[in-house]
């Protein structure tokens, strides 16, 4: 019992993890889920930056995780009661019982009225994910074998450029050069350009792909999009937190499809004015930059 203590007299970290695993205590998510990216031994959503995301984040941790466990426990109490008290040693002589009409009664309203509850929020939070709000910055997204392209709007410099994974070696001569610490390169997610967006602000991202389905996906946003050929889909978020957050391809794409990171720097409005006046010199100008599109308010 020592060792499941440690010095400062709470549990040790790794008695937590394997606690929280078994199901033995509960832990809040935030404890276990870093922001932007995934943490070691994380078990729920990364922390969260965007009023959706906090939604969903508030979906998946009031609701949906004590359903399942009431549902789970309830259904183990009833394999055990099965096991202990209708066994074949017990009852050698099985009961002719086929069925109860209350019981049946039961087992349908029940699953009935628990996906009632859950129908509510879900379709809240649905609506709020599809539907644009007038949007203060629009970018594409374009998706290919293996790597991002992005493209900022005529009103914005009207540029584009191309975002690929940092090799090992390319993170260590990085950290060599003094641009950043180990931890600033993230192994598979470090990218050589980052997108940067403006802190509190509404970002509407069109998303396509250039050959074969994509899928644009930042979890500490609570964001995924497909990514599909020759269709334009869009999505939306507004990060409330400065920071980098990291996202990947979600759609099984083909052999490199596990290193097509992207990486969102979400900075402050001055701070995002200074790097667009670099980005209009640093990279690509094109004249099919998006465009604003259609949108709707968000009504509640």
């Amino acid at each position: 019992m020592k060792r499941l203590v440690d010095a400062g007299g709470s549990l040790s970290g790794a008695w937590l993890r394997l606690l929280a695993l078994s199901g033995a205590v509960a832990l809040p998510t935030g404890a276990m889920a870093g922001t932007g990216q995934p943490s070691p031994w994380q078990i729920g959503l990364q922390t969260q930056v965007t009023p959706i995301g906090e939604y969903a984040q508030w979906f998946h941790d009031a609701l949906l995780m004590p359903i399942i466990t009431v549902v789970s426990l309830f259904v183990l109490l009833l394999l055990v009661l099965v096991a202990v008290k209708f066994n074949a040693k017990k009852n050698p002589v099985p009961s002719k019982t086929t069925h109860h009409a209350g019981l049946e009664v039961a087992w349908t309203l029940i699953p009935v009225l628990i996906l009632v509850v859950i129908a509510v929020p879900s379709f809240r939070l649905l609506k709020d994910q599809i539907v644009v709000p007038k949007a203060d910055l629009t970018i594409k997204a374009t998706g290919y074998a293996w790597y991002w392209k992005f493209a900022y709007p005529q009103d914005a410099g009207g540029f584009e450029f191309e975002v690929r994974m940092l090799s090992d070696e390319e993170r260590a001569k990085a950290v060599a050069d003094g641009k950043g610490k180990k931890e600033d390169f993230p192994r598979l997610l470090a990218v050589d350009n980052e997108v940067v967006v403006p802190v509190n602000k509404v970002v509407a991202v069109q998303v396509t792909a250039g050959d074969v389905l994509h899928a644009f996906a930042v979890p500490s946003f609570t964001v995924k999009v497909d990514a599909v050929p020759g269709r334009l889909n869009q999505t939306w978020f507004k990060a409330t937190k400065e920071g980098i957050y990291y996202g990947q391809c979600s759609e099984l794409c083909g052999k490199d499809h596990a290193f097509m990171p992207l990486a969102i720097r979400v900075v402050s409005q001055a701070k995002y004015d200074a790097w667009l006046a670099d980005a209009k010199k640093k990279f690509a100008r094109i004249d099919h930059a998006p465009v604003q599109t259609a949108h709707s308010e968000v009504t509640r």
